[in-house]
């Protein structure tokens, strides 16, 4: 009897890595993550974003393109041509408010309006070149700046919610490889633990044919394996619903959907230390570049565009018009020198609302989404500082914890050793081991369990920093 037992002793020396490594393959943590940030669609799709800002830079600018304008009116009656006016021009829009304007027109008829008339002597053409200039309203900003400097805004939020975005998708990526890390140890530990309860089962199932062991003592062998029977088919649910889940991040480099193989296995994940320097450097990091607070700063730039806007349009509307009219250079070919208060035309237009009530209302609005801007800002800046403090917390407990859970399996160890002495000298029985057993299996299981909650805290802390790409190289 006590031989028997102790060959069944022997099967009970247990140790979570004693797994058959030889017949899988290890998908190792930085290769994963690799295939994410390179090859996930929501990561592809991200990388637009400052691309479509920059888009909208270049759409702004448009504004400022030069335009070739022209212009053909021309009636006739009754055999009569009562006029041909045509008008070719070449207008360029400048940053500064000077928009140069250059052009040739030509106007003949029998009953032409006057204004239009044109000597004979240059075949009814006339050569003018000028500026446009706002004295008053748009002499510092318009729209066309303000909405170029927008734009510029816009790229540095396209960038800010690029990393939020990725960043996103990589907290979900990282955290599903890790909880693939806990269903695929778990699933070993029940499997491994299965087989030992098979063993002890048939051992003592033959011990009782030879009559060395009592008929309770098969049923209890008998519960033991089926409560492992149970625990193992849960297990291999959560382990191939975990790599499926994992397989959603998974893509080849030509956009194809990949799969996890049954062969494939997680790393053990490395020990990462924290001190309170971490917290201060993150803190830091965070109010510098966190991409929500940094979409509010920019928001709140421009929104001072807005703001210089609308107090430029307080200003009374005064462009003035200046054109030279054929010279230097007449229709014909002919130069002549510069003369400014010969042979020109001038134009003034003016425009003032009286009471302002639309300019100043729009001011006032802009005012009040300048403070709820910075109310936002304050706020959200409060929330994420202690969310960082909170996870770095909860990483240094649970450090503390994986540490206690370590020491915790290893003394479960030592009195499963010590039960196998005892059996050898007669002291301890089959009840006691399976008790011993499955506290260390229940141990292990927790100890994997902490390992991955740890992992996916450390990844948390990064996402609540707003470090790009979590601070994964």
């Amino acid at each position: 009897m006590k031989k028997l037992l102790l060959i069944v002793a022997i099967f009970i020396s247990y140790h979570s890595t004693a797994q058959s490594e030889d017949s899988t393959q290890v998908m190792p943590f930085d290769d994963f993550y690799s295939m994410v940030i390179d090859y996930h669609p929501v990561v592809q799709q991200a990388r637009l974003l400052p691309q479509n800002a920059q888009m909208e830079i270049r759409l702004a600018r448009g504004g400022f393109d030069p335009k070739l304008e022209g212009s053909w009116d021309f009636k006739e009656f009754k055999e009569t041509e009562y006029y041909n006016n045509g008008d070719i021009s070449l207008k360029i829009p400048t940053w500064f408010p000077i928009d140069p304007k250059v052009g040739i027109e030509r106007n003949r008829g029998n009953f032409l309006n006057p204004e239009n008339f044109i000597s004979d002597n240059t075949n009814n053409r006339q050569v003018y070149a000028g500026v446009s200039v706002p004295i008053g309203q748009g002499l510092f900003i318009d729209q066309r700046r303000a909405t170029v400097k927008k734009a510029r805004l816009m790229q540095g939020m396209a960038e800010a919610e690029q990393i939020k975005e990725i960043n996103k998708v990589l907290l979900t990526a990282v955290k599903d490889y890790w909880q693939w890390y806990y269903a695929y140890n778990n699933y070993q530990l029940i499997l491994q633990s299965i087989n030992i309860a098979q063993d002890i089962f048939d051992r003592t199932t033959l011990a009782f044919q030879y009559g060395e062991a009592a008929a309770i003592d098969t049923v209890q062998a008998k519960i033991a394996l089926q409560s492992r029977q149970v625990d193992f088919q849960q297990a291999n649910i959560e382990r191939i619903s975990a790599m499926l889940t994992l397989s959603n991040h998974l893509w080849s480099e030509s956009g194809i959907p990949l799969e996890l193989a049954n062969d494939v296995r997680p790393e053990d994940p490395l020990s990462d230390t924290f001190d309170d320097e971490i917290l201060g450097e993150l803190a830091t990091m965070a109010r510098q570049n966190h991409p929500e607070l940094r979409k509010l700063d920019l928001k709140n730039e421009s929104l001072f565009v807005d703001k210089s806007l609308a107090r430029e349009n307080l200003k009374p509307r005064l462009d003035l018009d200046y054109f030279l009219l054929d010279q230097p250079l007449a229709p014909n070919g002919d130069n002549s020198s510069v003369s400014f208060n010969e042979n020109y035309k001038v134009g003034l237009a003016f425009e003032f609302p009286i009471f302002l009530r639309k300019e100043r209302a729009k001011l006032n609005k802009i005012d009040l989404k300048i403070q709820e801007n910075s109310f936002s800002r304050t706020f959200r800046e409060r929330e994420i500082l202690n969310d960082i403090s909170i996870r770095f917390n909860t990483i240094l407990a649970t450090g503390t914890i994986l540490q206690q859970q370590q020491d915790m399996v290893n003394n479960y160890q030592l009195i499963l050793d010590a039960e196998r002495l005892n059996l050898q000298n007669g002291e301890s029985d089959l009840f006691k081991i399976n008790i011993q057993f499955e506290k260390l299996i229940n141990s292990q299981t927790k100890l994997f369990k902490l390992r991955s909650e740890y992992q996916k805290d450390i990844a948390g802390l990064y996402w609540a920093a707003g470090i790009a790409n979590l601070g994964y190289q």
